[in-house]
């Protein structure tokens, strides 16, 4: 009988106790679903990055390193002077990117950068071909910390004064 009245009282003892859990167990285990949720949403992330990821390359890696076929990456360089040739279809242009340790020739189909010339930075995107040469989707022109917007050179030294 005296079972009977504790667990009429909402006592410890019969099938009910055994059900709930402390308030501190119950975080913990709220605490580790979401450490395991973070990380499985982590886990995905780099998985899909890693997947999708350019990766870049100077010329020097790749005679260093071989060729990273069947991935789309970055080549990234100084375009060698007296390389570019365009071709008669008015869309195609072939050029060499150097890095003064190795040459990769490269050829591209599409509209280039305005900024894109001899001597200047570039970073190509594509692929690497079997025989070495590099096919680019697209082109990125770098230019110096110097630039200057033409229409903001112009204006640079131009002053006007409010005396009339």
């Amino acid at each position: 009988m005296g079972m009977a009245l504790d667990a009429a009282r909402g006592g410890s003892g019969g099938i009910a106790a055994a059900g709930r859990m402390k308030a501190k167990h119950q975080r913990l285990v709220l605490g580790l679903l979401a450490l395991g949720t973070v990380a499985g949403a982590a886990g995905l992330a780099l998985s899909a990055l890693q997947d999708e990821a350019a990766f870049f390359y100077a010329p020097g890696d790749v005679a260093g390193k071989g060729l990273p076929l069947g991935k789309a990456v970055r080549l990234g360089g100084m375009v060698e002077a007296g390389s570019i040739v365009r071709k008669p279809d008015g869309v195609s242009i072939a050029f060499v990117v150097t890095d003064g340790k190795a040459k990769v020739p490269v050829a591209f189909r599409g509209v280039a950068p305005d900024l894109f010339k001899e001597g200047s930075g570039v970073v190509a995107e594509g692929k690497f071909n079997p025989d070495g040469s590099f096919t680019a989707d697209n082109l990125l022109a770098k230019h110096d910390e110097r630039y200057m917007p033409p229409q903001a050179a112009g204006n640079m030294h131009k002053t006007e004064t409010l005396d009339k």
